[in-house]
């Protein structure tokens, strides 16, 4: 019986904490993070094999108008109000006609930093990629050969 009341005292409790939020929320973003350099090279003109390269796959293309991409992010910073952006790419002929949308709306740099502050726990050479070898990171062969290189 004193297992009971003690279980349904720790459930009560840990149902009122979930309600008053002490529980944490993440930062929650989806959808494309695009950088503006990467949108201010976009240049009228462009095919869509380019735009596809450099921009990346869009998130949105529907199969009845091939004419149209949308790149959209969401963002939820703690649980609060969901952020929308979305940048619109209309072809003609296969060929960029014109850009319009919010994506880089006042904070989205911001997003940016962010996003690359995740990312700073692993080390990978840029101009290497994650094979390279040389440096700090090389792994240890868990002491199975001699330090000297010979062996056994």
């Amino acid at each position: 019986m004193q297992k009971l009341i003690t279980l349904l005292v720790f459930a009560m409790l840990a149902l009122s904490l979930a309600g008053c939020h002490f529980v944490y929320t993440p930062d929650v973003q989806q959808g494309n993070l695009l950088d503006k350099k990467t949108v201010d090279q976009l240049k009228p003109g462009m095919t869509k094999h380019q735009v596809l390269v450099l921009m990346g796959t869009p998130s949105v293309s529907t199969p009845f108008d091939h004419s149209r991409w949308d790149y959209v992010s969401t963002q939820s910073h703690r649980g609060g109000p969901i952020k929308i952006r979305t940048l619109t790419l209309t072809f003609n002929n296969d060929v960029l006609a014109r850009s319009e949308g919010d994506f880089f709306a006042e904070d989205a740099t911001q997003l940016v930093k962010d996003a690359k502050r995740y990312n700073s726990g692993y080390p990978v050479n840029e101009t290497k990629g994650d094979k390279d070898t040389s440096g700090s990171d090389k792994k240890s062969d868990g002491g199975l050969t001699p330090a000297g290189g010979g062996g056994h």
